[in-house]
């Protein structure tokens, strides 16, 4: 029985109920909106974006064109004026991203206030779980202790973040906090908070509809692998969203990626994502949304699916997504949700039409699954992969697109060596480590981590990591002492089955003890290497290795020390481990000698994949699940201890070096001032391609000599007490002086003055007196001479993760614009939101082609006369000699929902004078 919702303008969105054995709900029946035909063309993520406009529509906050914009085709230059509000129903942070979410939200209160209003109207209107998974560090490894000294380390490094944290949850509503040592954000998200279908009740009606999210990171996406549409966005547009404003969107380009085949023997979900990501990196897919079909689903469980899924951002997609099947439901019965949540997913995905067939195998399931499989369906593009095809793969050494095999590992290491300046021949060192002589050398593995959601969500290849440790310690190898092991899971359940299955032994026996449960590694977060080997490394100026079963891998990010990272499935950490090199070919070359002097080859010890998936089954328990997640929210006795306050205002400690007011909402004027063009600016950096995040904004340690470090030390903190960029991000005065400040990076303007060209690290030259300094140091003075700045760059600049701090570092050196010549997703929007405009070069224009330098003085003019959506607006640099060069470039600033934020500088304001009315 259907029931009509009708909006001012007249038009109407057809609401019906959906009768299930625990009730009914009220839903938007997507075949009477589109027709039958119609809604079976269409791609599963346009079918989910239609419900969620259509219900919004129906409610009355979104206009009815808003569904037209939903519908576009994104190449018809008709839809380049369309936008639609995309309205998730929950948002998740984890620490890193969410401590300065918090403390913008208590600024905005104390603004609130200030002002005469009631701060709690600064406050969560969407359900918020921030998971804090970013803060543990591999201080201590290789032994049973490792893991409660890591966690003690943790709380005591982190106490007043954690306070903060405590307090965010007692203060505002619709806001849960995972508490540390309970797993990786998610990891936790896809066996336990997603929903796949979420219930919300309101006072006239309770409704249904998919279970949608954005997340403060970029590996949001992972959730796709299990039927939920989410990605990763900026703190400060999730802030934004949960404070009721919708997430702009253009009409969207949705790529089909049709699996079919199976994978090989021997074979990881690991080797299948660095396939997919090397694919999808030369194909294209910056900014449009990847849904994988066809036959080759049916052989991908949920966790192989969430392997794709979380590298969306090293692809460069939006998102990749799996459609809900039957291998989706079985999983939400192998995590333990409980059956009336499946049958729910089931009716109500059936309803819709968002139930895929092709997932089915034999005894997977009891349920009958009848939708499309996605041959219909009009993608926009469409690419094919034969999941047999497929090969043992690692990618590196510092791009997560870069995919090798082992066998062509060794030739990549070899020209990479050959790339670093002061090498040209490989190098060996002795060391000494606990008496005893050991060799270490260029390709040296000196961290061997098996971290990250990406792999340790996956029984499958943590199952064969486990299997292949078995095999070696039976043949007697272990791991040289020069590599610092690690084994940091995502969640608590999988050392319960590890432990089951008789393998966690043998992985603590070659040094993987439990380091925590977290990012640690893949994060940055890996700790100090070992004095003996540091010292060697930093002597020698050794090129060595980490090899880890993460998703990023980019210069400075693993560790300082440590010049070459490369990816790997779990399986391969333990047996480079063991190798202890990667200048090593191990489909021809031993991995280790056994004690009876035979060589043994990885081919010799890899697990069989039956015998795997036989572990698998015997070992991962649903009862485990609900046992595990049941207590979920309660924490470790230090975590349950803290004190936190009740109050609806946060007290600032001015003393604080972790915790500090942000001022980005600071006295705060009325209405927004009038925009100008840029006059007169200069150039802070001049960057090449794949400027990363974590060149822009760092979450490793923080070096004592760095304007960060010496900050703290001003304020008596100790260098073993300076902890990490990521920990710190609380603290805008760290942040700021921490930005473009990564040791790796290389600013082409110290190339204009002999003395300090091929620099690298956070320097630049202030001009017109061409003295060189730090980045901070430098922006500082031009902001008390009064002079903008600009930052250029080349292709994919803002690549990596969704690091907030990104963008308002960027603002708060006072960096007007940057130019570049194509932007990450991400980051061009943070830049955006935090009031810097986006500047795109034409694609015939490079900064080199140009012949800018970085010594030119620059005006952009075109802003004060109007801006619109992607308006193309002049570039004028002007020489030392009086010559002037001209050149065009589009504003990045996509919508009229972006333009907005810009002009109200940035979106913290724009939210704050809304909610101020």
């Amino acid at each position: 029985m259907g029931a009509e919702l009708q909006k001012e303008s007249g038009a109407t969105v057809d609401v019906e109920e959906l009768h299930t054995p625990e009730g009914s709900y009220a839903y938007i029946p997507l075949r009477r909106l589109l027709g039958a035909d119609e809604l079976e063309r269409l791609p599963f993520i346009k079918r989910v974006f239609v419900e969620n406009v259509a219900r919004s529509i129906a409610l009355g906050i979104a206009d009815p064109s808003e569904l037209e914009a939903v519908l576009a085709d994104p190449t018809d230059p008709r839809s380049a004026d369309m936008e639609f509000g995309f309205r998730p129903s929950r948002i998740i942070l984890q620490d890193f991203t969410g401590v300065p979410l918090v403390t913008d939200l208590a600024a905005m209160r104390d603004e609130a206030r200030r002002k005469g209003e009631d701060p709690t109207s600064v406050n969560p209107l969407l359900p918020v779980d921030l998971v804090i998974d970013h803060s543990v560090q591999v201080d201590s490894y290789g032994s049973p202790e490792a893991f409660d000294v890591n966690v003690t380390l943790e709380m005591e490094r982190n106490i007043e973040r954690y306070r903060l944290l405590k307090w965010a949850q007692n203060a505002f509503s619709n806001f849960r906090v995972v508490p540390p040592g309970s797993g990786i954000v998610h990891q936790v998200n896809l066996e336990y908070l997603a929903s796949v279908v979420a219930i919300d009740r309101s006072p006239d009606r309770t409704w249904i509809f998919p279970d949608t999210l954005v997340g403060t990171d970029s590996h949001t996406t992972m959730i796709g692998g299990i039927g939920v549409l989410g990605w990763g966005v900026g703190g400060i547009e999730a802030e934004a969203a949960m404070l009721g404003e919708a997430v702009a969107m253009v009409p969207i380009t949705v790529v089909g990626v049709r699996l079919y085949g199976s994978l090989g023997k021997g074979v990881t979900a690991t080797d299948l994502v660095l396939t997919l990501t090397e694919l999808l990196r030369k194909h294209g897919v910056v900014g449009k949304f990847v849904e994988f079909f066809g036959p080759g689903l049916a052989h991908l469980s949920v966790p192989d699916r969430a392997t794709v899924a979380n590298m969306a951002p090293e692809y460069g997609a939006t998102t990749g997504f799996f459609p809900v099947d039957a291998r989706t439901i079985d999983y939400l019965r192998l995590t333990g949700r409980n059956e009336a949540l499946v049958n729910r997913v089931v009716q109500y995905c059936a309803a819709q039409s968002l139930l895929a067939a092709g997932g089915e195998r034999e005894g997977a399931s009891d349920m009958s699954f009848s939708g499309d499989a996605g041959d219909r369906i009009a993608y926009d593009e469409i690419l094919e992969l034969n999941l047999g095809s497929v090969e043992p793969s690692l990618a590196g050494p510092k791009r997560p697109q870069d995919r090798t095999t082992p066998a062509g590992l060794k030739t990549v290491f070899r020209k990479a060596l050959g790339q670093t300046a002061w090498v040209e021949d490989k190098r060996t060192v002795e060391v000494s480590i606990d008496g005893e002589k050991v060799s270490l050398s260029d390709g040296s593995v000196v961290i061997a981590a098996i971290t990250s959601c990406t792999n340790t969500s996956n029984p499958e290849v943590m199952m064969a990591a486990g299997a292949l440790a078995k095999a070696a310690v039976e043949r007697g190898l272990g791991v040289p002492p020069i590599v610092k092991t690690s084994l940091a899971p995502g969640s608590a359940v999988v050392v319960d089955y590890l432990e089951r299955a008789g393998v966690l032994a043998p992985l603590e026996k070659l040094g993987f003890f439990i380091v925590g449960f977290g990012c640690t590694t893949c994060i940055g977060n890996s700790g100090p290497l070992r004095p003996e080997v540091a010292e060697a490394i930093d002597r020698a100026k050794l090129v060595c290795a980490a090899v880890l079963s993460g998703n990023r891998n980019f210069e400075g990010r693993i560790h300082p020390q440590v010049r070459l990272a490369f990816l790997a499935s779990p399986p391969l950490v333990v047996a480079y481990a063991i190798a202890g090199t990667v200048d090593i070919d191990l489909t021809s070359e031993p991995l280790g000698i056994d004690p009876e002097g035979q060589p043994v080859y990885l081919s010799d010890i890899w697990p069989d994949t039956d015998r795997v998936s036989e572990l698998v089954r015997e070992s991962v328990d649903p009862e485990e699940f609900r046992t595990r997640y049941s207590r979920i929210f309660e924490g470790p006795p230090r975590w349950r201890e803290i004190d936190a306050p009740e109050e609806p205002i946060f007290s600032w400690d001015p003393s604080s070096t972790y915790i500090l007011r942000p001022p980005f909402v600071d006295d705060l004027p009325p209405e927004p001032p009038h925009l100008t063009d840029i006059k007169g600016a200069r150039a802070l950096l001049v960057l090449g391609d794949s400027v990363t995040t974590d060149h822009i904004s760092p979450a490793g340690s923080i070096p004592p000599d760095s304007p960060a470090g010496r900050w703290l030390a001003e304020r008596e903190v100790s260098p073993a007490d300076l902890h990490s960029y990521g920990a710190r991000r609380g603290n805008f005065e760290v942040m700021m002086r921490g930005t473009f400040a990564n040791p790796r990076i290389r600013n082409r303007i110290l190339d204009t003055v002999p003395t300090s060209a091929g620099k690298e690290g956070g320097l630049t030259l202030h001009f017109p007196d061409k003295t060189e300094m730090s980045v901070f140091e430098a922006a500082m003075l031009y902001k008390t001479e009064g002079v903008p700045l600009v930052v250029l760059a080349g292709k994919e600049y803002g690549s990596g993760s969704s690091r907030d701090w990104a963008a308002k570092g960027t603002a708060l050196l006072g960096i007007r614009a940057v130019i570049a010549e194509s932007f990450e997703r991400i980051h061009r929007s943070n830049l955006v939101q935090m009031g810097v405009l986006p500047l795109q070069l034409p694609p015939s224009s490079t900064v080199e082609s140009l012949g800018i330098t970085g010594e030119e003085v620059f005006t952009v003019s075109g802003i004060a006369s109007g801006m619109k959506p992607r308006q193309q607006l002049t570039v004028v640099a002007e020489r030392q000699e009086g010559t002037k060069l001209e050149f065009p470039v589009t504003a990045r600033i996509d919508s009229h929902t972006e333009l907005e934020y810009y002009r109200h500088g940035g979106i913290l304001p724009m939210v704050l004078r809304k909610l101020l009315g």
